[in-house]
């Protein structure tokens, strides 16, 4: 709603009404905005307390507050899922979230890698969208390759692609590149 009124030089003008709503839209983006601070800062204890001072009441704004939250938390977990230790002493690599952005011919190719006494036991596909015909091919003759190998010889080793599934191979050799490299890393 706009309400004439007039200016300085004598012409009339139009000033904006704001309404509630116009109100709360702009606390959510400042709540919005200091969340965005306090994930950057890890400090999760404050948002209770800043929803407290804000007084939020408005369902869309504590919608969005939950997903920023729910999302922080799934990512967190997420990179935390990568490496597990079995009870035998065999680490397992998942590259679903460390490799998400490696893609083969169709989309991405997660692997798990079995290391067991610094030693590769197995590289083994994870469910992917490749098309199978090939991607049959890509599992017979690379995923094998790396068996036996310790894992700073396994890095290093170079390994030839399967001829018609180019870009699944590349995403293999790449996703078992980047998982030996986290197992070293945070072993």
């Amino acid at each position: 709603m706009q309400k004439m009124w007039m200016q300085g030089n004598g012409n009339f003008g139009y000033r904006r009404r704001y309404f509630r709503s116009e109100i709360k839209i702009n606390t959510i983006y400042f709540v919005f905005l200091s969340l965005i601070r306090t994930f950057a800062h890890r400090n999760y204890s404050n948002i209770h307390t800043m929803m407290k001072k804000k007084g939020i009441k408005n369902l869309v704004c504590c919608s969005l507050l939950m997903a920023v939250v729910g999302t922080a938390a799934y990512a967190g977990k997420a990179q935390s899922n990568v490496i597990t230790k079995m009870a035998d002493g065999t680490y397992v690599v998942n590259t679903t979230t460390l490799a998400s952005d490696v893609k083969g011919y169709r989309s991405t190719t997660p692997l798990k890698i079995y290391i067991k006494n610094n030693k590769v036991e197995k590289v083994e596909a994870l469910k992917n969208q490749e098309t199978p015909k090939y991607f049959v091919r890509v599992k017979n003759a690379i995923l094998n390759k790396w068996n036996g190998k310790k894992v700073a010889k396994a890095m290093k080793q170079k390994v030839d692609g399967v001829t018609g599934a180019t870009m699944s191979s590349d995403a293999v050799k790449e996703n078992v590149k980047r998982g030996l490299d986290y197992y070293q890393k945070n072993k």
